[in-house]
């Protein structure tokens, strides 16, 4: 399979290019824009199946460049994992224009960009899957938290659009699934909430992602799936 990670130098991200890379048949798309941490994820993996593209997501330009990077190795996808977000903590009340623009562009623009430039590239002929990574935040009926407005808004924008795409393109072949995450234990965590300890690693939510991406648009489409060890 050709698979594209996106906010591939931390966190799941990270610990999903190595999932993906254990299997030498793969080739795997690392995307993020610090350069330094994709080369150490590469040299941290078995397989020489990584390729790593520097990519500012929230710049407007940056998929062409990606598309392009992308179509030097390879000619169809079969699986994107829209994992790269951005987080803005703050009361409601502080929130300016950059920080929503900030948090929108990575979360939900750029997720747009991507998708509408991998698309021509998806493999009608296997069915391909995207999977949008949102949150517990922006899940309908869960519990909010003060000072995340921005960021809870912005992961439900993402589910809905996962539901719209689903519908749009389900004769194409193509399944669009939502992950919503509850608390895990990464660097973006720690920006919500310091010094909470969450009741799962990094490692374990890559394992359960990992295998969706590749098994479950086998079963569903258009779904948003809550993944937290407590109700909403």
């Amino acid at each position: 399979m050709n698979i594209v990670v996106t906010g591939a130098s931390r966190g799941i991200g990270y610990e999903l290019v190595k999932q993906f890379s254990s299997n030498a048949s793969n080739t795997v798309f690392a995307v993020s824009r610090n350069l330094e941490k994709l080369e150490q994820l590469k040299k941290e993996c078995e397989n020489k199946n990584v390729v790593v593209i520097a990519c500012d997501l929230s710049k407007p330009d940056a998929i062409g460049h990606l598309i392009s990077q992308l179509k030097r190795h390879i000619v169809t996808i079969h699986a994107v994992i829209n994992n790269a977000g951005a987080i803005v903590n703050k009361p409601f009340l502080e929130i300016t224009s950059i920080d929503l623009e900030k948090v929108y562009n990575v979360n939900v623009f750029s997720v747009v960009r991507l998708i509408q430039g991998v698309l021509p590239m998806m493999d009608e002929k296997e069915k391909s899957h995207i999977v949008n990574i949102s949150s517990m935040g922006g899940f309908q009926g869960s519990v909010k938290f003060a000072g995340l407005s921005a960021y809870s808004s912005s992961k439900a924008a993402l589910a809905c659009l996962t539901e719209c795409l689903a519908e749009e393109f389900k004769n194409k072949n193509i399944a669009f699934n939502c992950l919503a995450l509850g608390a895990v234990q990464t660097e973006m965590l720690n920006e919500a909430f310091p010094g909470y300890k969450a009741p799962i690693s990094a490692v374990e939510m890559s394992l359960y992602i990992a295998d969706f991406v590749i098994n479950g648009h086998k079963v569903m489409n258009g779904k948003i799936i809550p993944l937290s060890s407590t109700n909403p």
